[in-house]
């Protein structure tokens, strides 16, 4: 019988103090927080069987690209394949397990190991083994190319994020994307656009990827943290969003669309729902992307755990419709990219805040407001249910 862990002893219970209804609930203890023992955990039982993502389509435009990856030590590696196609492999020469690829690049033919030469084609299969037999010999009969190619990942993309089930054993994307792409049912087969280095940005954060998860799906903080936004999006023009084991949000039905000094605006799709005149969504998809929906522009956050206490969140800006990419919105672009900048980095301190709160002997759970914190309380029942379901 193996032996229960001390993580797991303190994990028993959790979801019987959590999964309640909200004014009785519970948060998740400290621990979940700052053990590094319980993030090694977390990835087998919250990342490894759902859809984690890794990356963004954007950052491979062309047929053989390729950039290395990791999830939570997990060394990955994204390519384009010459059908147009992206794919994930574990980024792990099959021979001698060294590392296959250690910066982004692009190939013509095939990536090759730097040890030994071994090559991969972008199917991941073993295409040369040079001298595998000797020297000079480049076969050997006991070495069959076709057992000893790449380990591909499951993998999708979805307006342009890229997703991946480490451990091949969850539905399919097909049908845990499919209660967000009804709420967003307008927005299907949208291309979404991305403009370059305008459009991208990162914070290098210190704390734990939940934290960044909770306070993104909430408004409750909008008044004391946000004031500009507050200003003329209020907390009472907020809604809170839940759908049970997929994601959790809130919603703005004030959404002003940014316009220059002379009144130039992004164009927005149509023929659309009116709603999306004025309304905005902004939703967590479980495990560890954040998702921002306008009628003229998306938005997406990958949450990228370095360590039980340090997140890195790369912000990619998408526009709806190919003028937007043009230079006569460049200027607009930029002011875009500064505004939504602007109200991420201020929510830095109060993650980093709460993360260091965390180490408090006076802290360990703590309540939820029955009003403002169900879309909170949502991500923390998800999180205990990995974590049961697993045990």
């Amino acid at each position: 019988m193996n032996e229960i862990t001390p993580i797991e002893k303190m994990l028993h219970g959790v979801l019987d103090h959590v999964d309640r209804p909200v004014a009785e609930a519970h948060g998740l203890p400290n621990t979940c927080y700052t053990d590094a023992d319980y993030l090694k955990l977390e990835r087998e039982r919250v990342f490894a069987p759902n859809w984690a993502c890794i990356g963004f389509g954007k950052d491979l435009p062309k047929k053989g690209d390729y950039k290395p990856v990791e999830l939570l030590g997990q060394p990955l590696l994204i390519l384009r394949d010459q059908d147009d196609q992206i794919k994930v492999f574990h980024n792990v020469c099959s021979h001698r397990g060294m590392i296959l690829v250690e910066e982004a690049g692009n190939t013509k033919g095939v990536l090759r190991c730097p040890y030994h030469s071994w090559c991969y084609s972008l199917n991941g299969e073993l295409a040369m083994t040079p001298h595998v037999g000797g020297p000079g010999n480049n076969r050997h009969e006991d070495v069959d190319p076709k057992k000893h190619g790449l380990r591909e990942v499951r993998s999708a993309v979805w307006m342009d994020v890229i997703f991946i089930n480490l451990d091949g054993k969850a539905e399919s994307f097909e049908q845990r994307i499919a209660p967000m792409q009804e709420r967003w049912k307008d927005f299907l087969g949208v291309e979404v656009i991305h403009t370059g280095e305008d459009s991208s940005f990162s914070f290098d954060v210190n704390c734990n990827w939940k934290l960044a998860v909770e306070n993104y799906c909430e408004s409750y903080h909008l008044p004391w943290i946000h004031p500009g936004l507050n200003s003329y999006s209020r907390l009472e023009d907020h809604y809170h969003i839940i759908e049970d084991n997929d994601y959790s949000g809130q919603g703005s039905e004030v959404f002003q669309p940014l316009k220059d000094e002379n009144g130039k605006r992004f164009p927005r799709i149509e023929g659309i729902d009116e709603k999306w005149d004025t309304s905005s969504e902004y939703t967590a998809l479980y495990p560890n992307v954040l998702l921002g929906i306008h009628n003229d522009h998306f938005f997406a956050i990958q949450l990228e755990p370095k360590s039980i206490d340090r997140t890195v969140e790369h912000v990619e800006l998408y526009y709806l419709k190919k003028e937007a990419s043009g230079e006569d919105y460049a200027d607009l672009r930029k002011k875009n990219a500064e505004n939504w900048h602007e109200v991420f980095a201020e929510d830095i301190f109060v993650v980093e805040g709460m993360q260091k709160g965390r180490n408090s002997e006076g802290f360990d759970g703590g309540v939820f407001s029955p009003a403002m914190d169900t879309p909170t309380h949502a991500f923390h029942i998800w999180v205990a249910r990995q974590l049961a379901k697993a045990a």
